[in-house]
């Protein structure tokens, strides 16, 4: 089986086991009152669960159009030293130390430097262009998440936070 197709398996498996905790383990904690309601807090889950097992499917059972000749952007394990492994897995600890150092650096800092790091990893050199756009996309990021949708996202560090909370 292909690549693509053992992909889309592992995606269906984590998308059953997603789907049967919308459908069975999520409502029955509801309380009365919002059982009656017309769209629950399950509701988009179990669209998302449902959709991503047919397209998981789709691609498990070949439906998909395959391509009449071998394709250039086709993985071949055979010549898998031919591949940017090496950006990738750079890229995939990028992502590891991110989560890691979200809370102590703060939102701000540790986005900034994931999209800085992230594109000198993929080959860009224009640094003062990186930090400029990696600065605009982290503050937009946190005022959307912040001000527009409520979230309270920690800008600054967890020991400035500490400090001026008094604690």
């Amino acid at each position: 089986m292909a690549l693509d197709r053992w992909i889309a398996f592992v995606i269906l498996l984590v998308c059953v086991a997603y789907g049967y905790a919308a459908y069975f383990t999520m409502d029955g904690v509801l309380p009365p009152i919002m059982q009656r309601s017309p769209i629950w807090p399950s509701s988009f889950p179990k669209v998302l669960a449902v959709g991503a097992i047919l397209f998981s499917l789709a691609i498990v059972l070949g439906l998909e159009k395959a391509p009449q000749k071998e394709d250039a952007a086709d993985i071949n394990l055979s010549r898998l030293g031919d591949y940017n492994v090496g950006q990738a897995l750079l890229l995939l600890g990028l992502m590891v130390a991110y989560a890691l150092l979200l809370r102590p650096l703060g939102f701000l800092a540790a986005t900034f430097l994931f999209l800085f790091l992230g594109a000198f990893i993929l080959g860009e050199r224009r640094f003062v262009l990186m930090a400029v756009i990696a600065a605009i996309a982290a503050g937009c990021v946190w005022y959307l998440v912040d001000a527009v949708l409520g979230i309270f996202l920690s800008p600054l560090p967890g020991f400035i936070n500490s400090l001026a909370s008094g604690g």
